[in-house]
């Protein structure tokens, strides 16, 4: 009997598992790589705002999964901008990357789309990742369906 409660409490954490809450809106953060990484680790991209070719890690250091809160701003170019708030993983991504990647560029990609780059001069350890334009209307719509604006309680 308790073979077949534990076979079942397994099954269900293993369903709840995959079959958890996916995101509306996917939102990565690139550091910039090291142009003579091989195309296993970097990828090229043409950054939005500058135009230039660079490198791009493959593996984004956060993801959506990091992003807790936001609130949307009209931006330029009839484009919004939105404040990120992170959660404690990407708080601390975020500081590290700050530190480490300290005069290179973050590409920030919004639903597929490089929606913006980011210099980093600074150590940013608040949790907050600014956007200043870039995203559609309709990333705005998506980023509402996954995440309370900033100061509202957290829905259900």
């Amino acid at each position: 009997m308790t073979r077949a409660l534990a076979v079942a409490f397994i099954t269900t954490m293993v369903t709840a598992v995959v079959f958890a809450k996916a995101k509306h809106c996917l939102v990565r953060v690139y550091a910039q790589a090291n142009a003579k990484d091989t195309d296993v680790f970097a990828s090229p991209i043409t950054t939005p705002i500058s135009g230039k070719s660079i490198f791009i890690e493959k593996i984004p250091r956060i993801s959506e999964r990091d992003i807790v809160a936001f609130r949307a701003y009209p931006g330029a170019n009839g484009t919004f901008g939105a404040l990120l708030q992170l959660d404690e993983h990407g708080r601390l991504a975020l500081e590290t990357l700050s530190i480490e990647h300290r005069g290179s560029v973050l590409v920030v990609v919004v639903d597929g789309q490089a929606a913006t780059e980011l210099m980093v001069d600074r150590r940013v350890s608040d949790g907050q990742l600014y956007i200043a334009s870039g995203l559609a209307a309709s990333d705005i719509e998506l980023m509402r369906k996954d995440w309370p604006q900033i100061g509202e309680k957290k829905r259900r």
